[in-house]
Formats: C-alpha cells, structure tokens, sequence
C-alpha cells in the first residue's frame, strides 16, 4: 500500500516535471527563433540575454519566454513539493526546498520581464543565489545524507551548476573588470550601447541558467515512476 502510494506521488511529481521541462524549452525556442535585435541580426546566446528575449516592445514573442518561464517553473515547484513526499533522507528538504525556491524567483522573472526592472534584477539575483544553494544543499543530501535517488550524471551536473551559478554571482568582484565599474552581472541585463561580441553577462548568464535546468531535468527524470 505504501509503494503504491509512493509510486503516485512520484508520478505527479514526474508528470510536473515533464511539464515544467517542455514549458522552459518551448517558451524558449519560440522566442529565440523569433527574435531579431536593434541592428536586424537575429539571437545570440553570447550576445543577449533572457531578459532581452522577454523585453516587451523590443521582442516579439516574448510573452513566449515569460509564459515559459512562469508557468514551467511553478510546475517544478509543485515537482519540488510532491518529491519530499518520496524522499530517502531528512537531506532531500532542505535540498527540494532550495530548489522550488529557486524556482519561484525564476517564475518571478518571467512574471515581471526587464519592462519592470527593479523587480526583474532582484528576481534573476535570487534566482542565481537559490540555484547556488540547491547545489550546495544536493551535495549534503548525497555525501552527509547517503541519498540515492539520483545518478553520478545528476551529480556532475550539480557541480557544474554550482560553479556556474557561483561565477555569474562572484566573477564581478574579482576586479577583472568584466562590466562597467564591476557591477554585478544582474544589473547588465540590458545594454543597448557599445556592446562587445562577446558579452560577459550574457555568457554567464546563459552558462549558468543552463546548467541549473539541465541539472534540474536529470533531477527530474531521476524520479521517474516505476513501470512494474
């Protein structure tokens, strides 16, 4: 009885899981593949950033970033909630609360795109720090709570999200002068002036957002239901 009941909460949290991957990449693709900057090129993931890609006025399909954004994270927040339930180890609670958490900030920044700046910066802020913290908690729940619920890929994936994430927040204070004056990469989102091929906010930004949902779809796929 209680592997039955186990099994259909895994399959909720699976189904929301499945549901939050297709959401994040849909909005995503449609929106990149629609998207023509100020010059008439199209996008460049070393050159924009998502917040460009949800900027109303500017992109045309950004309603299709933010619905993405919006809508398959609050899915992997109620995946986030449902896991607990199935959970191996005290560790996994404080890991899947990190982790919905983080999750909720990335639906915030699909709820208010950079048209609302001040609320959009302190979103993708929050963002980047509960990401950090999820990685950090998965750690403790693998290593302190013998948890065995995911795979040596979803452990890898952990740390590089870790690092990625931990870049994009700490790389502005090393002083290699990597945006005007330092600044966090949170608060150049936007810039429509003299921007460089390369552009370091957007680099990390993307390494880092990637990472988390790659990581975040093995830790989804991990907690597929039993077929038997």
């Amino acid at each position: 009885m209680v592997a039955r009941t186990k099994n259909k909460v895994s399959t909720l949290a699976f189904g929301f899981g499945l549901l939050s991957i297709v959401g994040l990449l849909l909005g995503l693709l449609i929106s990149a593949l629609t998207f023509e900057s100020s010059n008439g090129g199209g996008f460049n993931f070393l050159n924009h950033t998502v917040s460009e890609l949800g900027y109303y006025g500017h992109s045309a399909y950004a309603v299709a970033i933010n619905g993405g954004l919006f809508f398959g994270s609050l899915s992997a927040v109620l995946f986030c909630l449902f896991s607990m339930q199935v959970a191996d180890s005290p560790w996994s609670y404080p890991f899947f609360v990190s982790l919905g958490t983080a999750f909720l900030c990335l639906s915030a920044v699909g709820l208010f795109p950079i048209n609302v700046y001040e609320l959009h910066i302190f979103a993708i802020e929050l963002f980047f720090i509960f990401g950090s913290l999820s990685a950090i908690f998965y750690a403790l729940y693998v290593f302190v709570g013998r948890g065995k619920l995911f795979s040596n890929t979803t452990s890898i994936l952990a740390a590089m999200t870790l690092v990625s994430m931990g870049t994009f927040i700490f790389a502005p204070m090393l002083g290699f002068w990597l945006t005007d004056g330092d600044r966090a990469f949170y608060h150049e989102m936007l810039v429509e002036r003299n921007r460089p091929t390369i552009w370091w906010p957007a680099v990390y930004e993307w390494f880092g957002l990637g990472s988390f949902v790659s990581w975040s779809s093995s830790v989804m796929l991990s907690l597929r239901p039993a077929t038997s």
